[in-house]
């Protein structure tokens, strides 16, 4: 098992940000994801994958565009989504999707 699936298999909901470095809209959501991060604590574990680096991950999940977020909780996807979104959707996409 990879630690990939490791962390995705978490209790706790983990929200993947699939991303590029050449990518403009990935560089507006990475503050974005801290404020997420500073808002959740300890609730959520944000995982940041560069999909150039990690090409068979992003296959896997059929990443075709960045940055694309996807949430998983206990190894299941519940929720994905490409482009940027605001604090407040992520967290409420978060919330509604891990309980």
């Amino acid at each position: 098992m990879s630690n990939f699936d490791t962390f995705i298999k978490s209790e706790k909901p983990v929200l993947i940000d699939f991303f590029a470095t050449w990518c403009g809209p990935c560089k507006a959501l990475a503050p974005i994801l801290k404020q997420v991060k500073d808002s959740l604590g300890e609730r959520i574990t944000i995982l940041k994958i560069d999909v150039d680096k990690n090409q068979q991950i992003s296959n896997q999940y059929q990443v075709r565009g960045v940055p694309t977020m996807i949430l998983f909780q206990d190894g299941k996807q519940l929720w994905r989504q490409s482009g940027v979104l605001s604090k407040e959707e992520i967290i409420k996409n978060i919330i509604e999707k891990s309980n």
